[in-house]
Parts: structure tokens; sequence; C-alpha cells
């Protein structure tokens, strides 16, 4: 099951994987660099906040990660 906090996760992994911060790896698809903050993972009421597709879909093309790539990491706990 995809969760929010599997998401997260996964971008995450996907950093690491690349050897870049997150705020380093959103730099380079073009993103603002707080775009993956902690603080930004849930809204100021708590809910938590989904990545768009358009943003996950510019890390994916920047770090050359194919979508069933991303997936394998939303497995790993």
């Amino acid at each position: 099951m995809i969760t929010n906090a599997n998401v997260w996760h996964a971008i995450d992994k996907l950093a690491h994987a690349n050897h870049l911060s997150c705020s380093g790896m959103a730099r380079l698809a073009g993103l603002d660099p707080t775009t993956f903050n902690p603080s930004k993972r849930k809204s100021k009421y708590g809910q938590p906040r989904w990545l768009s597709f358009e943003t996950l879909a510019k890390v994916l093309k920047t770090t050359n990660t194919s979508f069933t790539e991303f997936a394998k990491y939303l497995d790993e706990k």
C-alpha cells in the first residue's frame, strides 16, 4: 500500500542513493530547495502533504530514475 510516509521515505532513499541531500536533489530538479524539508511534509494543521506528480516527475528525470525503480523504495521499511 502507498502511504504518505512511504512516499516521503522513498524520496529520502532516492536522494541518498544519488549521493544527494533532499535539498540538493530539489535544486537539481529546478525546485525550491525546501521542497522536501520535513516541515513541508505536513500542513500547518498536521494533515499529510502529498507530493504532486509533477514534482515527482521532475525528480525522477533529474536522477534518471524510472517510476518502477522509485516504486521499489516505496516498499522498503
